[in-house]
């Protein structure tokens, strides 16, 4: 079936709603943009990155599956593109099934959002290799089960994102506490975690894989930096070895494929000498995929885009060494001056900077993201980590305003 889509301000375009309105659902948003696509952009707050270049916005609880299902009804929009894991994914399945079209699948959206599900799916029906695990509803069932785990392990919500509720486990002292921060920081109001056997691992990686009307296509390996469960800085390629880059290939491709629809998945995979472990995966463009907007021809925003529409992939064309820094900020304001930013891309020819334009943070907050490309990767690591080093900002207190 091939792909039209109609431009009509008397009548009806053809139109995308973003589930998810910040730095990633922004380059989505300018990709659909690209292609005539009138974009509405969602988000539970006023002024968030997409709505800077979407043609329309909507300001709802996104998890309330009431007011989920009634936007969607009242927008019909031709494509429902979910690009965080705070959403009511029910009722995702539920407009499915009622002939709404959900990217990449209101299946992969509900299955990938919650830890139980996609674990059994990778190494129960898939038989793909992951860590050891087992999952738990209150303390006394974790203290049963813990003993064919062993110490040290990870304590995660079932469904949670960035880290939020996740502990390592040294001994059975931690395990009270480590259960109520889970249940605390996870979503959907479940007592119900995850523990998972330490994974010794060499490296970890994001491998971007892209189900489209032409196959399945792959993105160079990414490799990355994180801090509590949030990535700092991303590197392609990675450095694999021909024989484990094709199983991470055989592995994301296999899970993808098990998951259906159209679109870019951000597939994590530990990788331990020559044996390679399922993480985790998103249906959606990866944070660490932002270097993609530096090193290579249809960056992971692109090729999403492309997928969803129906669209061939063609070839992607790698540009060579790259890195991303994340830029994050600490304080709490409204008004956000970046500074120097002129020093910040004189550090090298390859330098491009992007500025989310977040309207406000309390607390810490991810900004900015610096990109280069360099002879190799620790070189183009280098150069982000000093753009970043480079960047100042001033903040306007809430208070008095």
């Amino acid at each position: 079936m091939s792909t039209s889509v109609t431009i009509d301000y008397q009548d009806k375009t053809t139109s995308a709603l973003l589930l998810g309105s910040g730095e990633l659902g922004k380059e989505v948003a300018i990709e659909l943009i690209r292609y005539g696509i009138e974009v509405i952009a969602c988000d539970r707050y006023d002024n968030a990155p997409a709505m800077q270049v979407a043609q329309k916005k909507a300001i709802i609880n996104m998890k309330d599956p009431d007011e989920l299902y009634e936007l969607i009804t009242k927008l019909k929009p031709d494509y429902i593109i979910p690009e965080i894991e705070a959403i009511s994914t029910e009722t995702l399945v539920k407009l499915e099934a009622e002939g709404y079209n959900v990217v990449p699948s209101a299946n992969a959206a509900n299955i990938t959002m919650n830890r139980e599900a996609i674990r059994t799916l990778a190494a129960e029906e898939l038989s793909l290799p992951t860590s050891p695990y087992f999952f738990a509803s209150s303390v006394s069932e974790i203290k049963e089960q813990i003993g064919r785990i062993g110490f040290p392990c990870i304590m995660k919500p079932i469904m949670s994102s960035s880290g939020k509720g996740q502990s390592v486990l040294k001994s059975e002292g931690d395990i009270e506490k480590a259960f109520e921060d889970a249940c605390h920081n996870g979503r959907g109001g479940m007592d119900r975690v995850i523990v998972e056997g330490f994974v010794q691992f060499d490296s970890e990686i994001t491998l971007l894989t892209v189900s489209a009307s032409d196959g399945i296509h792959f993105c160079e390996p990414i490799g990355h930096h994180q801090v509590y469960g949030d990535y700092q800085e991303s590197w392609q390629p990675a450095q694999l070895s021909e024989e484990v880059l094709i199983e991470a290939k055989r592995i994301a491709s296999t899970v993808v494929s098990a998951l259906g629809g159209y679109g870019i998945f951000g597939v994590e995979l530990f990788i331990c000498g020559n044996q390679v472990i399922f993480s985790e995966l998103s249906p959606r463009p990866h944070d660490t995929g932002m270097v993609t907007m530096v090193s290579q021809d249809m960056s992971e925003f692109a090729l999403h885009v492309r997928a969803l529409l129906g669209l061939p992939i063609g070839k992607i064309t790698f540009f060579g060494p790259s890195a991303s820094a994340a830029v994050c900020l600490k304080g709490k304001g409204t008004k956000i001056t970046y500074k120097n930013l002129d020093d910040v891309l004189k550090v090298c020819p390859t330098s491009q900077l992007r500025i989310f334009g977040k309207p406000d943070i309390d607390g810490e907050r991810r900004m900015a993201v610096c990109l280069s490309r360099g002879f190799t990767t620790d070189e183009a690591v280098e150069n982000v980590k000093k753009m970043r080093s480079q960047m100042n900002y001033e903040l306007e207190d809430f208070e008095g305003l």
